[in-house]
């Protein structure tokens, strides 16, 4: 895969830099991109990625699933990664495509775009650390269930719409404590779901154009539109992200051992003396 489209004007224009400098990182919202037509993000070119990349890095299954349900759960689709996108517009399917920036060109298509948020985003949560992005296709009413994820995200809508419906970060009503404590030691990120959640979502309806910021760990489910649709996750961790992950993962350990520690809060800067505690124990492998 060696086509790379050189972009030539900003993808995103100094109102969305303005908006994302006010959300960012505790807040989710609409932004807006003029990523054009790229020939990395066409359906053949996908489908072909998809091909090329180890079976770790794809996951795709039928896109009709409850919005809560159990990995061990989701049924396989009865195709190969391949079929499932080139024949995404009539398959009932969801595909993701993961950990793209190991192929050349899309890692350039990548930086090319974090090199645009780095004005707004280092000054807040210092270097962009660890940048992946993650690529979906997804069929028409198809859902992502319920879930959170570890990277400050920005999610690109490049074909179809979706509905992007998010919960904050951090409030237990959503996620408990002991689900981040499963999840950043080594845990699926689908969350368990209750229909009462419902009426607490912040939705974000997309079209081609748009762009959601989304927080790291913020609950959140997908429903696509009536189209099919491919977007475009751009994705990095920071040095807060990490600490928050290990304030979790020495919370689990602490649960362990009988004592119930609280939920840390979100700007874990409070956190630095308990995860350099977490990272030497590591290393004596006092702990998992």
């Amino acid at each position: 895969m060696t086509a790379h489209q050189s972009i030539t004007a900003p993808v995103f224009p100094a109102d969305t830099l303005a908006r994302m400098a006010a959300l960012y990182p505790l807040q989710a919202g609409l932004l807006h991109h003029n990523l054009p037509d790229h020939p990395l993000l066409a359906i053949e070119a996908l489908a072909q990625l998809s091909e090329s990349l180890p079976a770790s890095e794809v996951e795709y299954n039928p896109g009709d699933v409850p919005i809560g349900i159990r990995p061990e759960d989701v049924p396989s689709n009865g195709l190969s990664i391949g079929e499932t996108i080139r024949t995404i517009d009539k398959n009932g399917s969801w595909a993701v495509l993961k950990n793209v920036e190991n192929v050349a060109a899309y890692r350039n298509l990548l930086m090319d775009l974090l090199g645009e948020l780095k004005p707004v985003v280092e000054p807040r949560t210092g270097a962009m650390l660890t940048p992946q992005g993650f690529i979906f296709i997804s069929s028409p009413g198809s859902i992502t269930p319920f879930h959170f994820d570890p990277e400050h995200n920005i999610l690109l809508q490049l074909r179809g719409t979706k509905v992007m419906n998010v919960w904050p970060a951090g409030d237990e009503r959503f996620a408990h404590r002991r689900e981040h404590e499963r999840y950043h030691t080594g845990g699926h990120r689908n969350l368990p779901w209750d229909e009462t959640y419902r009426e607490g979502a912040q939705q974000v309806p997309l079209g081609a154009g748009d762009a959601v910021l989304m927080p790291v760990m913020a609950p959140h489910f997908v429903a696509n539109g009536d189209a099919p649709s491919i977007s475009l996750s751009i994705t990095w961790r920071s040095e807060w992200s990490y600490r928050e992950s290990e304030a979790h993962a020495a919370n689990a350990a602490l649960r362990r051992m009988g004592l119930d520690p609280a939920m840390p809060p979100r700007w874990p800067s409070y956190a630095l003396a308990k995860t350099v505690a977490w990272r030497v124990a590591r290393k004596l492998r006092l702990v998992a």
